[in-house]
């Protein structure tokens, strides 16, 4: 009787162990599914990718680094120069040209 105890008990550890196997495949499954819906969704959005921003951030930390060395460049040979930076009225102003002054008269 122990023989067939055990048999039954082996068929049903295996039957666990089988039913186990088939569960972790449903949620591999179930989450892969997920996934796929959720990106889906995220797409429509038009949300970014974590990697993405955080190219873009890179790349607006280094033009800024970049541009301030520029104006520290620019005020530099500015000052070598003797030039200073005209006056917004100044700069607002149109010039005057040979075609804006004044007409002559037709006889």
């Amino acid at each position: 009787m122990t023989n067939g105890s055990n048999r039954v008990l082996d068929e049903l550890a295996k039957l666990v162990t089988d039913a186990a196997g088939a569960a972790q495949g449903v949620r591999r499954e179930v989450e892969t599914a997920f996934r796929g819906q959720a990106e889906r969704l995220l797409n429509t959005m038009d949300v970014v990718q974590r990697e993405d921003f955080e190219a873009v951030r890179e790349m607006a930390i280094r033009a800024r680094a970049e541009n301030t060395a520029l104006l520290a460049r620019i005020e530099a040979l500015e000052a070598l120069v003797g030039h200073r930076e005209k006056p917004a009225a100044d700069a607002a102003k149109p010039a005057k040209t040979a075609a804006s002054g004044t007409r002559a008269k037709k006889d």
